[in-house]
């Protein structure tokens, strides 16, 4: 199946004609264009090159993917792991993400309820949860986080240090810990980074940054 999938698309491209989504053993794989998988389906991979993913709520998916796009999730559906290279990321409420939710350039939002198995990382774009939870940790290079009110996070905080490609971005991001937030595990910063926590949140040991207290809703 896999090989007249490749024939199939091979002489599609001989021939001119427009690619279509493929499908083999419940997977959906597309190169141009936005994949849709509707309300309630179980499907396998979910992936495209150019456009963006969108899984409707209740929908259960293996990999959720693309490389120019972003990916939604609507609420309480389920996938195994979610990437994308250029594009934001959004859990909708009651999601769950049983591995890795990985974004190079993009933001990353949770929505309340929603709930990641692995890491959660990108390189450049904000990070937010809103009454969510992490159990793999966060990273990011030149992104702002925020671990909103009520979100809970094992595995730590990493700020990583720009390299490279990546090292024009000056500003020093943002970090944010809400109220009767908990991060547990070491929050280390290899870069500067401006550090709020609330009086209310509990976190694990600081490395790298020194933390500015704020009473109230935001700092």
């Amino acid at each position: 199946m896999h090989r007249l999938s490749t024939v199939l698309i091979l002489a599609a491209l001989t021939l001119g004609l427009p690619l279509l989504a493929t499908a083999h053993d419940g997977d959906i794989d597309k190169v141009n264009g936005a994949v849709r998988v509707e309300a309630g389906q179980h499907v396998g991979d979910v992936s495209t090159v150019n456009g963006a993913v969108h899984i409707a709520d209740g929908a259960v998916v293996r990999k959720a993917s693309t490389v120019n796009g972003a990916v939604e999730l609507g609420a309480k559906t389920q996938a195994s792991e979610v990437g994308t290279v250029n594009g934001s990321i959004r859990l909708g409420s009651g999601s769950h993400v049983g591995g890795v939710v990985d974004a190079v350039n993009g933001s990353i939002h949770l929505a309340p309820g929603a709930d990641v198995g692995g890491k959660l990382s990108n390189v450049n774009g904000a990070i937010v949860l809103d009454d969510a939870h992490v159990a793999g940790g966060i990273g990011t290079v030149n992104g702002d986080i925020t671990v909103g009110a009520n979100s809970r996070v094992e595995g730590g905080i990493l700020v990583d240090k720009p390299s490279g490609w990546f090292n024009w971005f000056n500003r020093a991001p943002l970090v944010v810990i809400g109220p009767h937030a908990v991060v547990q595990g070491t929050l280390e910063f290899r870069r500067e980074v401006v550090l709020k926590v609330s009086d209310s949140a509990q976190i694990g040991p600081v490395k790298g940054a020194t933390v500015v207290k704020f009473s109230g809703a935001q700092p």
